[in-house]
């Protein structure tokens, strides 16, 4: 199931445009979620959300498969789905990918072996991405997010 919404009452003029699809925890259904989120992607190319529309599209792209492909590899439990949810603005892309094992958070791995194939995508998502992170879901999952565009301080605490 996709949904978009635009505008709604309450939301700035300006624009807010809304992802959100339900995706099988497996490798087709992540494939299947990410190319449906580039090609909503591609049709928001609006002056008003600037870079993230255009030039960002291949970052964003990168961050969805990272997060959906997770989703699928350890978020995986049967008989439940996972969603990704992408919200873009005028001021940069926040892209949600929850699943329903909220029991082991994401951590990076920069232990990986050089020639493993796997285990780089946190690492990746880090570099890419301006800020990211995990909340745990009511359920008993978990939502990992990643936003680009924003320009978010790194450290938290008091500044100055």
């Amino acid at each position: 199931m996709n949904q978009e919404t635009v505008t709604a009452l309450g939301e700035p003029i300006v624009g807010t445009a809304h992802f959100r699809t339900m995706f099988p925890a497996t490798a087709h259904g992540a494939h299947t979620a990410r190319h449906a989120a580039e090609r909503w992607l591609a049709a928001q190319r609006r002056p008003e959300f600037g870079a993230v529309a255009d030039g960002g599209t291949a970052t964003a792209s990168l961050l969805v498969a990272e997060l959906t492909a997770n989703a699928a590899l350890h978020g995986r439990t049967r008989g439940r789905s996972a969603r990704l949810a992408l919200t873009l603005t005028p001021a940069g892309l926040r892209i949600e990918v929850t699943d329903a094992r909220g029991e082991r958070p994401p951590v990076p791995r920069p232990d990986v072996e050089a020639g493993g194939e796997s285990g780089r995508g946190l690492l990746l998502v880090a570099s890419l991405a301006d800020a990211w992170g995990c909340e745990p879901y009511p359920s008993g999952g978990k939502t990992v997010w990643a936003e680009c565009g924003i320009a978010v301080p790194r450290a938290c605490g008091p500044t100055g």
